[in-house]
Parts: structure tokens; C-alpha cells; sequence
């Protein structure tokens, strides 16, 4: 039955509490035709439907509640457990992190001691280039000074080559200590990017360690958390974890290769070093000996030198008392000789038979034929000492002029080891050691290419 079939319905009217009960019922009068009935088993069918129905709905409410709380205490526990499991895998994560910051970190110290020593091995190495210059310039003032030596003293001597020499050794060694500061330069550049490489990497380590161990630090109840769209997504970028741990190995090993081929460059670079100062001390040592020896074999020319012109001015002073002695003859035979040419034509004035070649004529022929030998032998003596006396003074003149031509070379000569003690300020710069350096490098090598 529906309300449509009735025009009103009645009305239950209750009282107040403590008031007796009265039920009115007012019985309104239809005012429209009254619709189908139902009959009394379809109402109880209606009823038992009802019941039904109601049973139902419980029971399926029922078995929902019952599936909700199931659904409840699992996901509760796969979130408890789920968050647990994440919070492991970000301490292991942020172990992971600390662990590969503090080794490039380490590494990063590493790059840097090397890049430090490698840096100072190589001002060490520019210092002893610079210190090159003064055994070179005065290997070239050397030079230029024995070229004014003067006539026979200009030879080609042992001193000249081993100057020459010292100027390519050094020339030489100028190149090979630029060849290594050249590779020294290019060798901390590369230590220099892979430290940018490590620095970069460790900044990230950083960073991620600041943000996992933030999201570690997160619960329920802080105030940074928020529901944030597409946090799912898959961005550019994401990387594996074997590629993330095998950036960092490279970066590592990259490091490593180059500081072990720093650590012997270094090692090269002081053994270059040794062989130079020891190349460059033995020729020192040579030109100087070649340069002393020089020394004295013109002091030893010059002392025969003027030995000989003492014995020369001697024959010469002795060689005029003679030509004066000789001269003085000379003009003592000119009075017999008068005197045996007057007699002889004296004698021709004789008369008659008396005019004749007795022994006198012999004898005065005789000696005026023995005293014009004799005058002209002793001109021919004297012509000889004064050609002697000319020789003999042309040759004075000669050694005079060689004399201070070789005294003028060893001047040159002594001034050139007096330029060369220049040098001895080298140990201060130890270009040039004390004693020999051993040729030893960080490897334990002993025979290393200079080049």
C-alpha cells in the first residue's frame, strides 16, 4: 500500500510524560477513488523480503568490515614494514655515500700533496734553468775574449774547443730541463682536472648525503612533508648503481694513474737534474783544466820567450864588441898596408939593373897580397856581423812583438779564469754540486733518457 491510495493518513498523537496516553485517530474523507489493494500474504511477503534483504546487506556489510580491518592491519604493517625496509635502504645508501666521499676526499688530499711537490720539483727545475744563464754567459765572455788575441797566439787551442763545448752542453741541458718543465706543466694540468673531476663528484657525494640523510630525518609527523605531483616520474638523468659506483672508481683509478705518473716524473725530473749538474760540473772542470793548462804553457812561452831575448840581447851586445873589434882591425890594417904598396912602389923607381924581383919584392908582394886578404876576409866578417847584428835585432824586435802578443794572450787567459770564478757563486744555486750527485731516481733506475 502506498500513500497515493489514501487521501489522509492517520495521526498518532502522544502526550507528555506521566499524561495517560490517547490516540486520536481522524479519519479523513476520501477525495479520490481508492487505488488496488494488496492482500495480507503479500504484505507478509513484503515483511519476509524486507528481513531478507536487511540479513543480507548485513552480512555483506559484515564481510566488508571484516576484509576492511584485514585490509587495514596488512597495509598497516606493509607500510610500517615498507618505511622500515626504505629507512635501512637510505642508511645504507648514506653509507654508501660517506664511504665514497671520504675516498675521493682522501684521493682529492692525495692529487693535491702531488700537485704540490710536483709543482715544487718543477720551480727547482725552472730555478736551475735560470741559473743556466751565468755558465753560459760566461762561456761566451770567455770566448769573446780569446778572440782578441792577436796574430800566431789566435789558435784553434784545446781551450777554444772545450769552451765551445760547454757552450752546447749547456745549450743542450737548456733544452732537456725545458722538456721536462714542459712535461712537468702538462703533467700538473692534468693532475689539476683530475682533481676538478674528484671535486665535482665529491660535491655531488655532498649532496646527495645532505639530501638522503634529510629524507632519512623525515616522519609522519614533520611539518616538510606534502603530497607532490608525479613524484613516481622518471627523469633525465638516473643512472644505475653500477654506473654510479663505477663513475667514482674511474675518477679514483683516473687519479691515481696520474699522480703514480707524477710521482715519476718527478722521480725523472730530479734524476735530469742530477745528470745535468754532473755533465755540466765535468765540463766545468774540463775547461777550466783545459784553460789553466793553457795558462801555463804561455807563462812557460813567455818566460823561454824572454829567456831568449835575454841571451839574444847578450850575443847582440857581444856581436857589436865584436864588430867594433872587427872595425877597429880593419883600420889598423890599413896603415901596413899603406906602408908595404909605398915601399913596393917605391922600390919600382929603382935603375937599371937594379930593378930587380929579389926576395924584397917577394916579401912585399907577399904581404901586401896577405894583408888585402886579410882586409877583405875581415870585411867580409864584418859584413857577416853586421848582417848577423840585423838579423839578430830584427829577430828581438820580432820576439818583442810576440812576447806581448803571448803576454797579451795570457792576460786574456788569466782574465778568462778570472771571469770563469764568477761560477763559484753556482753552489750557492747548486747548479754545480760539491760532489758528484748520485743518478738515482724515485724508481731506483739508474739509466734514464734525458729526452
Amino acid at each position: 500500500m502506498t500513500l497515493d491510495n489514501f487521501a489522509t493518513t492517520p495521526k498518532l498523537i502522544l502526550g507528555r510524560p506521566g499524561d495517560h496516553l490517547s490516540v486520536t485517530v481522524k479519519m479523513a474523507t476520501l477525495s479520490i477513488k481508492p487505488g488496488q489493494r494488496y492482500s495480507v500474504p503479500d504484505w507478509e511477503t513484503g515483511n519476509r523480503q524486507m528481513g531478507d534483504t536487511a540479513a543480507l546487506k548485513r552480512n555483506v556489510s559484515h564481510e566488508i568490515r571484516q576484509e576492511a580491518r584485514t585490509l587495514r592491519n596488512e597495509t598497516s604493517n606493509k607500510t610500517h614494514w615498507d618505511k622500515s625496509d626504505n629507512s635501512r635502504r637510505l642508511k645504507d645508501r648514506i653509507n654508501d655515500l660517506s664511504r665514497w666521499k671520504e675516498n675521493l676526499a682522501s684521493c682529492a688530499q692525495e692529487v693535491d700533496t702531488e700537485t704540490e711537490a710536483l709543482t715544487l720539483t718543477k720551480e727547482e727545475l725552472e730555478r736551475t734553468l735560470a741559473a743556466t744563464a751565468l755558465p753560459l754567459d760566461v762561456a761566451v765572455d770567455c770566448l769573446t775574449l780569446r778572440e782578441r788575441r792577436r796574430g800566431p797566439e789566435l789558435v784553434s787551442d784545446p781551450v777554444e774547443a772545450e769552451l765551445k763545448k760547454e757552450v752546447e752542453v749547456i745549450t743542450g741541458i737548456q733544452r732537456t730541463l725545458q722538456q721536462r718543465i714542459s712535461k712537468a706543466f702538462e703533467r700538473i694540468c692534468l693532475l689539476q682536472e683530475a682533481r676538478h673531476q674528484l671535486t665535482l663528484d665529491l660535491q655531488n657525494k655532498r649532496d646527495a648525503l645532505d639530501v638522503d640523510s634529510t629524507c632519512l630525518s623525515l616522519t609522519e609527523a614533520s611539518r616538510d612533508i606534502s603530497l607532490k605531483p608525479n613524484p613516481m616520474r622518471l627523469i633525465s638523468g638516473f643512472t644505475s648503481p653500477q654506473q654510479w659506483e663505477q663513475f667514482s672508481r674511474l675518477n679514483v683509478s683516473r687519479a691515481q694513474e696520474e699522480m703514480q705518473a707524477s710521482q715519476q716524473l718527478r722521480g725523472d725530473m730530479k734524476l735530469t737534474k742530477a745528470q745535468v749538474l754532473n755533465e755540466l760540473q765535468a765540463q766545468h772542470m774540463a775547461t777550466d783544466f783545459a784553460l789553466r793548462k793553457r795558462a801555463h804553457q804561455l807563462e812557460q812561452a813567455c818566460d823561454e820567450l824572454g829567456w831568449q831575448q835575454k841571451q839574444t840581447n847578450d850575443e847582440i851586445t857581444e856581436l857589436e864588441q865584436d864588430i867594433r873589434g872587427l872595425e877597429e882591425d880593419l883600420m889598423a890594417k890599413t896603415a901596413p898596408l899603406k906602408l908595404v904598396q909605398t915601399r913596393l912602389e917605391n922600390r919600382t923607381m929603382r935603375p937599371g939593373v937594379d930593378l930587380c924581383r929579389d926576395e924584397v919584392h917577394y916579401g912585399l908582394v907577399e904581404e901586401a897580397q896577405q894583408l888585402e886578404a886579410t882586409i877583405k876576409a875581415m870585411k867580409d866578417k864584418l859584413a857577416q856581423a853586421q848582417h848577423s847584428l840585423q838579423a839578430l835585432q830584427q829577430h828581438q824586435a820580432c820576439m818583442g812583438e810576440d812576447l806581448a802578443r803571448k803576454q797579451e794572450a795570457l792576460s786574456l787567459e788569466m782574465r778568462s779564469l778570472e771571469t770563469r770564478r764568477r761560477l763559484a757563486t753556482m753552489a750557492q744555486t747548486e747548479l754545480v754540486p760539491n760532489t758528484i750527485v748520485p743518478l738515482t731516481n724515485s724508481s731506483g733506475r739508474h739509466a734514464l733518457d734525458l729526452l
